[in-house]
């Protein structure tokens, strides 16, 4: 099933429980596929998030039954899942613009279902067509010479919106064509050095250039972000074989010099790698160059319509303060959060703290109370998130008796290569103010609001997140474990 049919599966059966309580899991089971991806695809696709859907759903749906005889608005309130009568009339005004004792016929705002229609035609004619099927832009023939350079941008911010749902399906058909045996006899050889070095390979080139300057056209105006240049760098390299990867760096110099090579079943399994479709590439059993490309392509993208979506992000809130920081060898020391219960009351909470209060000696410059979660090294799908109350102390520290510790290195060890800990000691750290309910959101977002902002800022500078062998993240409590969380620190490569 493509993203189209799981988007539009999903739709109906938004449709079909609009009058029940759904969940977002609910809804991305019907699109195989987990909810934080589901989440992101959805907002691009429809500029607008799941929840913002079934509210504008039920809002109209409710009007439309107020306008019946005999309908009473606690009635209708509770059908469409309002806890009160007046959340529900606070809700209904700000989309309809009056409250529900107010209805009108022909005054009320109407949100139709949303649709997409398919049109599938059995896969690829022949492989050549894989050029054709990715999102291209066409610089040449854009008519915007009256656009201001706002306009100009925001055109391709809204291109590159569409180029991130779109390509990652049509690299995984590339995949598909690369490990397809019948595609590689002796006689496809030639044609498929077309389709792929001079076809897909220089089209991507092509367009790099011509987006560079059209970018740098509008750049005086100061509305570009220029991370973009640096994500289109790194494509660029990658797209004529100088690759940064050490592991690809062999069998893509092979592949640029004598493409014959591709005859080479093995060869080709390092250059397809594995498919992953639009939600990354963290789970393939092997990264091939297609993927490496793939993840190039989504870099230039994020860092077109990332800090839109970031400003976007913030209702009620903001950044105050974003910055990366670069810390020495450090251990963390903690205990593991048992959701609610266990470390997380406030006697067992109060007694981690003034444990580690007593180490002041140990302090390691950056003392905050935290709630630090990783993956132990793996996916998300692989190994659920682990969070662990405590504090970041100097390297070395002693561990008290019933805490545990992980170490932090200044930098990736490349010549030990291990996933998981020791993890690096290279984050953002985000800070916000401002509502803190909205702050800490979840409707919407991966995990919450702060969390999603913070990777997003990320993502929007071209920054590097070791995920997911050196990933990890924390909430801070700049005022201590027993107020709200007001800052977010995620890992990074610098």
């Amino acid at each position: 099933m493509n993203w189209i049919q799981c988007l539009s599966k999903s739709i109906q059966y938004i449709e079909e429980h609009i009058t029940d309580r759904i969940s977002i899991d609910d809804i991305a089971n019907q699109a195989y596929t987990s909810s934080s991806h589901f989440q992101l695809l959805f907002h691009l696709v429809f500029g607008m998030t799941v929840g913002e859907y079934i509210r504008n759903r039920r809002l109209t749906l409710a009007a439309l039954e107020l306008l019946k005889s005999g309908s009473k608005i606690i009635d209708v309130a509770m059908r469409y899942q309002y806890d009160t009568q007046e959340s529900f009339s606070k809700a209904f005004a700000r989309f309809h613009g009056f409250p529900p004792s107010k209805v009108q016929d022909g005054k009320i705002r109407i949100f139709h279902p949303l649709k997409i229609n398919i049109t599938i035609q059995g896969g690829f004619e022949m492989p050549r067509s894989l050029i054709d099927e990715f999102y291209w832009n066409d610089f040449k023939n854009q008519k915007d010479e009256l656009l201001s350079d706002i306009d100009k941008y925001k055109r391709i911010v809204n291109w590159a919106i569409k180029a991130r749902v779109h390509n990652p399906n049509v690299f995984d058909a590339l995949t598909e064509w690369i490990l397809d045996d019948s595609e590689w006899t002796d006689d496809k050889i030639a044609e498929n050095e077309q389709i792929l070095m001079h076809g897909i390979l220089a089209r991507f080139r092509s367009q790099n250039a011509q987006l560079r300057a059209y970018l740098k056209s509008i750049e005086p105006s100061g509305i570009v972000n220029g991370a973009v240049f640096n994500a289109l760098d790194r494509f660029d390299n990658e797209l004529s074989g100088k690759t940064e990867n050490d592991d690809l760096r062999n069998v893509v110099t092979k592949m640029f010099t004598d493409f014959s090579v591709m005859r080479d079943r093995k060869i080709r399994e390092q250059i397809a790698g594995g498919k992953t479709g639009p939600t990354g590439t963290n789970s393939v059993n092997v990264f091939g160059y297609v993927n490496l490309l793939k993840e190039c392509d989504a870099r230039v993208q994020w860092t077109l319509f990332m800090p839109d979506v970031v400003e976007k992000q913030q209702k009620g809130f903001r950044v105050e303060k974003f910055e990366y920081v670069k810390m020495p060898a450090m251990r963390f020391i903690g205990k593991e959060s048992c959701e609610g219960n266990g470390q997380d009351t406030a006697d067992s909470l109060k007694e981690i703290f003034s444990i580690l209060d007593t180490m002041s000696e140990y302090k390691s410059g950056f003392d905050y109370d935290v709630l630090f979660q990783h993956h132990y090294g793996r996916g998300v799908d692989v190994e659920r998130m682990h969070r662990y109350w405590g504090r970041f102390m100097k390297a070395d520290t002693p561990v008290p008796e019933g805490f545990v510790c992980f170490d932090f290195t200044p930098q990736r060890i490349e010549n030990s290569f291990v996933a998981g800990p020791p993890y690096i000691s290279q984050f953002a750290f985000a800070v916000f103010s401002g509502d803190m309910e909205a702050m800490h959101k979840k409707e919407g977002y991966d995990v919450d609001a702060m969390y999603d902002i913070t990777r997003n800022i990320i993502l929007g500078q071209d920054v590097n997140i070791p995920y997911p062998d050196k990933y990890w993240t924390a909430e801070a409590f700049l005022d201590g474990y027993d107020n709200y969380s007001t800052a977010y620190m995620f890992s990074v490569e610098l």
